[in-house]
């Protein structure tokens, strides 16, 4: 069992608290400053922001990342699935395969109760909210 998140979802959270704070637009270089990572990587955890269309992005020497949604529209979960991908929900927690629920593993029933538990806190909590940012 891993209850682990990437780096990059913690940095794309550090980006959206940043943005907010900042209240306008930041130039990447600034933004990636900010996180303490590289210019390089900056694209890398905006992108999944980008497309959910939480921030804008431009080019130019007047461009960079603006925040475009209230941090409070934007749950825990919205952010580790735009960042982790979907919420695997089939994956039975012993085999690593699909857990047929005619058939279940001796940990289905316990594992199913805790899985949805977590996923609907995570899906009751903002960002705004859970972090005290704007």
């Amino acid at each position: 069992m891993r209850l682990e998140l990437a780096k990059r979802t913690d940095l794309a959270l550090r980006a959206l608290q940043t943005l907010c704070s900042s209240g306008d637009r930041l130039p990447g270089s600034q933004l990636a400053e900010a996180l303490d990572t590289t210019h390089q990587y900056l694209p890398q955890i905006m992108s999944p922001l980008v497309r959910r269309r939480w921030v804008s992005s431009s080019r130019g020497p007047r461009g960079g990342y603006q925040l475009e949604v209230g941090l409070d529209t934007v749950t825990v979960l919205d952010l580790i699935e735009a960042m982790e991908g979907p919420t695997d929900t089939d994956t039975c927690v012993l085999s690593g395969e699909t857990c047929d629920a005619s058939d279940p593993c001796a940990m289905h029933g316990a594992w199913s109760r805790a899985r949805d538990a977590l996923l609907a806190q995570l899906s009751s909590m903002s960002v705004a909210d859970e972090w005290d940012v704007c």
